[in-house]
């Protein structure tokens, strides 16, 4: 979910080209909701890569078969397969001294999805949106089915790091290809529903799981499904932005009069309107910012480093609680599915507290939530109290995810957010990749993960007073523009 604004450069910018793509096929029309329909599937099959951990590796009790007691060091367990018949853990005896790579395999899998994030960000804006997605659907099925029939803990987690490099992959292309068909002010809206599917997947992992009860058969049930997203070799098409950024002006006049007749928009003046717009970019080519522009300056430099941080946190607390939440006494199906919907319905609520409170506070607001739910989970016995604390935790940190897309879109000016971004969203795989190993603190005192998991929430609570307010300001441009917001109010922003 932390990479796909990556490329939304141009439909964040109050630019000609912008304004030319709307003009030509609408803001918001039947096009554009189909291609969402189709394009937003796939991130079904990212929730159940990224959350199947739960169910590959669910806490399970033991005994020593010559002691009789669950006791370390045991080369002779015998597993409860009351709940689980099998799971990564019994097959590859992952227990005392080799408990730590159960959290491994999973930081692999989040360190596969920060590089396929990275590389197929690349990819996409070389040879264009629609190749690499597909690209990325192809080695996420075969690598998917792979994971299921992998004899060794070895194999099995190279396996799932190329999983989780096609996850990447899918999230920055299909975000992407939506974001340069939808007008912008339906943008925050539209980057938000993007988000359901990945709850409703959330949502699905549970049945998934009470069903198939071994871990190769679930690896196998989440993994042929993905196989109908082949279908977006016919589905999808190439984007015109992209088309007329790399000079394929024929190609992008042929997919904008088809898109115009769907939305019934008129297509006779298109192929003059897109020439003269593409003669037009050649005189008017803005100087791209890089990385270290960020943080050359004072102000820019506070700006991504608050927002960071903030990324940071909210994939730590959202992967991490989500996956706390199958440790939790009680029936694991039950909890999972509990925390599940309850994010849906902070995805559905994040909408309307977009359009009337500002990105600022939400992200304080929710981000003290957050810790305050997940230090209570602390004292409390584990129960149902124990299952709503870590569930309101998870909904609070995941409204924070979906704001923080849009606020690090709005707080950079045009020529350093896409680096501000890809930035951000690598420092948000870094907090998915440590949280893992949190949840292991539970054998060190029960309390300590929950205390770990809330202090980052409440330092982030206390950062983001840094950053300047950004709703109803203008977008920058330049780098001058970036490093004078927020010193000082302007007009611009409304009340």
């Amino acid at each position: 979910m932390e990479l796909q604004q990556l490329k939304d450069e141009n439909g964040a910018t109050p630019s000609p080209k912008k304004d030319l793509i709307q003009k030509v096929i609408g803001c918001f029309g039947k096009y554009q909701l189909y291609l969402c329909l189709v394009v937003f599937l796939v991130k079904f099959p990212v929730a159940f890569h990224q959350m199947a951990i739960i169910f590959l590796s669910p806490k399970v009790s033991y005994i020593c078969a010559s002691t009789n007691n669950e006791t370390c060091p045991c080369s002779d367990p015998i597993y409860d397969t009351s709940v689980f018949k099998r799971t990564i853990i019994m097959e590859w005896d992952l227990i005392c001294d080799r408990k730590w790579l159960t959290s491994f395999t999973q930081t692999l899998f989040q360190l596969g999805t920060l590089f396929g994030s990275v590389f197929f960000g690349m990819a996409s804006d070389r040879f264009g949106r629609k190749n690499p997605l597909l690209v990325a659907v192809v080695i996420q099925v075969t690598m998917g089915i792979t994971a299921a029939y992998v004899p060794d803990y070895w194999s099995f987690t190279f396996v799932r790091f190329l999983v989780g490099m096609s996850v990447g992959g899918t999230m920055v292309t299909s975000f992407v290809i939506v974001m340069e068909f939808v007008g912008a002010q339906y943008r925050d809206v539209i980057s938000a529903l993007y988000q359901v599917p990945f709850n409703l997947g959330h949502m699905l992992l549970p049945v998934f799981g009470y069903f198939c009860r071994d871990y190769s058969v679930f690896q196998l049930s989440i993994s042929v499904p993905v196989i109908v997203l082949l279908s977006y070799v016919i589905l999808v098409p190439e984007t015109p932005r992209w088309l007329i950024a790399v000079n394929r002006t024929e190609e992008a006049i042929t997919i904008l009069e088809r898109v115009a007749k769907i939305n019934k928009r008129p297509t006779d003046a298109i192929r003059t309107d897109i020439e003269a717009f593409q003669a037009s970019l050649e005189k008017n080519k803005l100087k791209k910012g890089t990385v270290l522009d960020l943080f050359r300056t004072p102000n820019l430099r506070k700006n991504i480093l608050a927002m960071s941080f903030n990324w940071l946190t909210c994939s730590y607390c959202f992967y991490g609680v989500s996956q706390y939440v199958g440790q939790l006494s009680g029936d694991v199906f039950i909890n999972v599915a509990a925390s599940a919907s309850v994010t849906l319905l902070g995805t559905l609520l994040s909408i309307p507290l977009m359009k009337v409170i500002g990105r600022r506070t939400i992200v304080i607001v929710f981000s003290f939530v957050c810790a305050f739910c997940l230090l209570v989970l602390a004292v409390i016995p584990q129960g149902t109290g124990s299952v709503v604390c870590a569930s309101i935790g998870v909904v609070a940190s995941f409204i924070v995810f979906v704001v923080v897309y849009l606020y690090c879109t709005e707080l950079f000016p045009t020529v350093v957010r896409n680096a501000a971004i890809g930035v951000s969203s690598m420092s948000a795989r870094v907090g998915s990749m440590v949280a893992p190993f949190v949840i292991s603190l539970e054998d060190v005192a029960v309390w300590l993960p929950p205390v770990c998991f809330a202090l980052l929430p409440l330092i982030a609570g206390c950062v983001t007073f840094l950053l300047p307010e950004t709703k109803g300001c203008e977008f920058m441009t330049t780098i001058e523009e970036g490093e004078q917001f927020g010193k000082k109010k302007t007009s611009k922003t409304k009340a």
